[in-house]
């Protein structure tokens, strides 16, 4: 059975006395930070509740515990990545998942938070290298999935998504993208809203306002030469930008009243965002980016938001234009401007959207809601008995 845009889960699940999960991660500097963090951090959002599902009961292990992976997984891994490539697929980090092997088949369940890892995790499941049940988190697959170049890579990709326990997406665009591309005979594709802990990320009326827009975010359709083009026009305006070294080229020819800083802490950003009079995210057309984590965390934070309206937050987020945030076309210059301006020159709009966001994020976007899912779709995918609410 198909499900897409239900914001939570129609059923609890009965947890049997010892569930083992496998989180599979892409390897990244974040992501190793994170582990390092103490339980409870601002960092740990990255492991998509790992800490939660300990908690409740799970056994976890994930494919970060060590080092490199072995030489043999990533001679093999190597060569799947060629062959998957001449094939007219679409690859990804096989070494990863071939390290993990064993790990994998001895978990009830593996939870695979990013395509990155997903993909040649499903692949090889297809294959009947990896044989647990396989919840899967969606970031971007249906772009991914147009640059597959062949008919027989496509009909590979498709047959071996099929054979997934779940995918959830973060964005309901590309929960319905997912939905329609398996059909009613695929697996269940599901839309959870992402989650931020509002006690985390939380007003602070000590924080004197620094900056009037603060813009933050590390994926790779964030427009950030749409916001320094909007700084160019005002340089009596101050920006801070927090991003990625990915986005470093870009934010080079940032004019002199636009601050950057690349790969910061959490901790960071948190506190750029407490100084800001307006948060701005401006992010390209997608199905599956709306600066979404960063929205929320901004949001908690009592901050007034202009985000871009994509395809992944325009439903299932509560948000509403001039109440709880500003909403604005994706690549729009002006509107982009006007909005920023609208809430500058009305501190005390402003203020009242910002407290509207976070009562947004209390009610309906906490991390709790969110990993309580993860948590759910993981024991229904383990076997665990499921009990009608």
């Amino acid at each position: 059975m198909t499900l897409a845009g239900a914001p939570a889960l129609a059923f609890r699940v009965v947890q049997p006395a010892s569930t083992s999960a496998f989180f599979l991660y892409r390897e990244s500097a974040i992501r190793r930070a994170a582990l390092r963090a103490a339980p409870g951090s601002a960092e740990r959002y990255s492991l998509y509740g790992l800490d939660e599902a300990v908690a409740a009961g799970f056994d976890v292990r994930h494919n970060l515990e060590s080092g490199r992976p072995g030489l043999v997984a990533r001679s093999l891994g190597t060569a799947l990545d060629r062959a998957v490539r001449v094939a007219g697929g679409y690859s990804g980090e096989f070494p990863l998942v071939l390290g993990s092997r064993r790990a994998l088949n001895e978990s009830a369940v593996v939870f695979s938070t990013v395509d990155t890892v997903g993909i040649p995790l499903v692949l090889l499941a297809d294959a009947g290298v990896v044989r647990a049940p396989i919840v899967y988190a969606a970031i971007g697959l249906p772009e991914r999935l147009q640059q597959l170049r062949t008919r027989l890579a496509r009909r590979r990709v498709e047959r071996a998504y099929r054979r997934v326990h779940t995918i959830l997406a973060y964005g309901a665009g590309e929960a319905e993208a997912l939905a329609s591309w398996l059909g009613t005979s695929g697996p269940s594709v599901l839309f959870v809203p992402f989650g931020v802990d509002p006690e985390i990320f939380a007003p602070d009326d000590s924080r004197p306002l620094t900056t009037d827009v603060v813009s933050a975010g590390s994926d790779p359709r964030r427009d950030f030469p749409l916001l320094l083009e909007v700084a160019r026009r005002h340089p009596e305006w101050s920006f801070a930008v927090v991003a990625s070294r990915d986005h470093a080229l870009v934010l080079s020819g940032a004019p002199a009243n636009v601050e950057v800083e690349l790969d910061v802490p959490l901790e960071v950003v948190r506190e750029r965002l407490l100084g800001a009079r307006v948060v701005a995210l401006p992010v390209r057309d997608n199905s599956y980016s709306g600066a979404t984590t960063v929205l929320l965390q901004a949001m908690a934070s009592c901050r007034p938001v202009v985000v871009t309206r994509t395809a992944a937050i325009a439903d299932g987020y509560h948000l509403a234009d001039a109440e709880n945030c500003r909403l604005v076309p994706p690549g729009d210059v002006e509107a982009m401007e006007l909005a920023i301006a609208s809430m500058l020159r009305d501190p005390a709009w402003a203020a009242a959207l910002g407290a509207n966001a976070r009562e947004t994020v209390v009610r309906h976007l906490t991390w709790e809601r969110y990993a309580s899912t993860i948590r759910d779709l993981l024991l229904a995918a383990a076997g665990g008995s499921t009990v009608a609410s």
